[in-house]
């Protein structure tokens, strides 16, 4: 059951800039904020690492992504019908939350960008080859994970980690990805 609350919020929220369009939509999860600065907080403590997985931008903006899917089809999120409903994560949002808690933030990366760094489509083709006829569907799998235009690009990864540790991977800077120079 989904409501929509109109007036008043608590506690307030702050205004939108001045340049925001006319009937502009700004979403806020405050539950999330709240869960990722509490984890960073103790991230923050002792050591360790959180990584995230989910879809949106990169940087916060303007817009309404509130959609809901019913039977793998889009539904009224408003509708009398039960339905999976979703939104767009805020990684602006969380990254800031996850900094005033005292944690390193990596990311967000495109989500096929962070799985080739890891080797999501080596592994995918040591599956296929031992699956034999069969192993196609591990190279399509990972083909959908790592395109951008299927889910490589809308879905990202980011990780919060306790101060001081190396980047993990996937999120090590590009030019420490490079194998070293041939010997000559």
């Amino acid at each position: 059951v989904a409501r929509v609350i109109e007036g008043a919020a608590e506690p307030p929220l702050p205004p939108l800039p001045a340049d925001a369009p006319e009937g502009a939509v700004a979403e806020r999860c405050e539950a999330a904020r709240e869960a990722v600065a509490a984890l960073a907080a103790r991230l923050a403590r002792a050591p360790g690492l959180a990584l995230f997985l989910d879809y949106g931008p990169a940087e916060g903006g303007f817009g309404d992504s509130l959609q809901a899917m019913r039977a793998g089809r889009p539904a009224d999120p408003f509708g009398p019908e039960a339905a999976d409903l979703t939104a767009h994560v805020d990684f602006a949002a969380l990254a800031a939350a996850a900094r005033g808690a005292g944690a390193a933030v990596h990311g967000p990366l495109p989500q096929g960008v962070f799985l080739q760094r890891i080797g999501l489509a080596s592994r995918a083709a040591v599956l296929a080859a031992a699956e034999g006829a069969r192993g196609a569907r591990h190279l399509a799998a990972a083909a959908r994970l790592l395109a951008p235009e299927a889910m490589g690009r809308l879905f990202k990864a980011f990780c919060i980690a306790s101060p001081g540790l190396p980047a993990p991977p996937g999120f090590e800077s590009p030019s420490r990805l490079q194998p070293p120079p041939a010997s000559s």
